[in-house]
């Protein structure tokens, strides 16, 4: 790769959007997600699900309901009929009348916290039993991850009490798939009316980290950082990242008091619904400000690191394949040159990692509806890290279509953030690409410097 084909040049920021409305998505939403979970049931001869959540594993359950149980435990059964069961602990159990899709409510005081009321306390296998669990029936456990052959990531003591119900463990299978599977996942691929909520939580992630790249100086402390990164009071898909110089002294991940030092390594996070903006580079004004040891960082990682990038997003299109996908990166930024060693992109939902087709051999294509994450992350020893993580789409013209005519200002959004990545960063993007953050392709790679940026020669 000719590092000669990027500079450094100045250029405008790229456009944000503060104070976006965060659309609600309709019931109608809610109900043929529903009905896409059933469908799948019915394809995989699947009679019942069972579906666990908590605070950080909630989005299967949320999916359909609407809601996490914030701080404790909950399953959600579900039948071929559509017929819902809730079954919450003590604090969770008023939010069941809200659920986009109803369902009925059994209480399980053996989800609450520690040492609360276990005032009508049931066996779990009886309450299962209760929610329309059938024994003899094949009963799908719905956690978390793909786990391949009989293996199963709920508590095992609801393992153990679904197995009772089901008439032993012969009938349960791990039905986590059904969601999430890169190839036929209900949640990997959205409509409009997700599509539209989801930007709001990429549109906030970046909009809140271009403030606090704007707000990068020595004697800044992390925690002010971190400050920025939160916004809106909304609740984070990742711990927030504000971290300069050497990264977890004492154990410690979130912002500190640390004060940011010419010449730091610096790290900034920040992800919301349907969207994760990260960014590390130097916080220096130039070349010369780097440390001898890493003076030719701009060349040896960044550039490189771009170029990878910049592939990314122009090889991006409805029909690639993941495989295809991984060996572009593979050729651009070998893996044993640059270090890095996760999927090159991944798929983006209520969480940050929902799942990736994109690995080696991979024949898994991707799809209109899409939300992926241009997740590459170099690692060369000695140098610091650099980072431009965002969130794109793919979208065909039936798509586009509908977010342009049922969402106008998200429909905007996306136009100028096209006309942005085209016209000042030179990208050259397909058709089918739509842009969900702010931020996206756009890498300064000295922190001190706010006005010049990597740009296509």
């Amino acid at each position: 790769m000719d590092a000669n084909r990027y500079a450094l040049e100045v250029i405008p920021s790229p456009p944000v959007f503060p104070g976006a409305a965060s659309p609600v998505m309709s019931d109608e939403t809610l109900h043929c997600r529903l009905a896409a979970i059933i469908q799948r049931m019915q394809q995989q001869q699947i009679a019942q699900l069972i579906i666990y959540a908590d605070k950080e594993h909630g989005s299967n359950f949320e999916y359909l309901a609407g809601f996490i149980p914030r701080f404790e435990e909950a399953l959600l059964v579900v039948n071929q009929q559509g017929e819902l069961t809730y079954i919450m602990g003590n604090e969770n159990l008023k939010l069941v009348p809200f659920a986009r899709n109803p369902g009925r409510c059994l209480h399980a005081p053996l989800f609450s916290l520690p040492n609360q009321p276990m005032h009508g306390e049931q066996p779990l296998d009886q309450l299962l039993t209760k929610a329309g669990i059938v024994a003899g029936e094949r009963t799908g456990l719905v956690g978390w991850k793909l786990l391949t052959g009989r293996m199963f990531d709920l508590p095992h003591f609801i393992c153990t009490a679904a197995a009772q119900a089901a008439g032993g463990e012969a009938q349960l299978v791990n039905a986590t798939g059904l969601f999430i599977s890169p190839d036929n996942g209900a949640r990997c691929v959205n409509g409009a009316d997700e599509v539209a909520f989801y930007e709001a939580g990429a549109n906030l992630a970046s909009t809140a980290m271009l403030a606090a790249l704007d707000s990068v100086q020595p004697g800044v402390t992390e925690k002010a950082l971190g400050a920025q990164l939160n916004a809106e009071g909304q609740p984070n898909t990742v711990v927030t990242i504000a971290a300069t110089g050497e990264r977890f002294a004492h154990a410690r991940l979130y912002p500190s008091d640390k004060r940011i030092t010419e010449g730091d390594r610096l790290s900034l996070t920040t992800g919301y619904k349907g969207g994760l903006t990260s960014r590390a580079a130097y916080v220096v004004s130039d070349v010369d400000g780097l440390q001898c040891h890493v003076s030719d960082w701009l060349t040896r990682l960044a550039i490189p690191y771009y170029h990878a990038v910049v592939s990314w997003l122009e090889h991006l299109r409805i029909g690639i394949t993941g495989g295809e996908l991984y060996a572009l990166i593979e050729t651009v930024l070998p893996k044993a040159h640059y270090g890095w060693h996760l999927n090159p992109g991944h798929l983006v939902a209520d969480e940050e990692w929902l799942s990736s087709s994109i690995c080696p051999g991979s024949a898994v294509t991707l799809k209109s509806g899409m939300l992926l994450q241009n997740d590459i992350i170099p690692s060369v020893p000695g140098y610091g890290g650099c980072s431009i993580e965002d969130t794109v789409g793919l979208a065909d013209a039936a798509l586009r279509d509908e977010l342009a005519n049922a969402y106008p200002d998200v429909w905007q959004r996306m136009t100028q953030r096209k006309a942005y990545l085209t016209g000042v960063l030179k990208i050259r993007l397909p058709e089918e690409v739509i842009l969900l953050s702010n931020t996206i392709g756009y890498l300064r790679p000295f922190l001190l410097d706010k006005r010049r940026a990597l740009v296509r020669q």
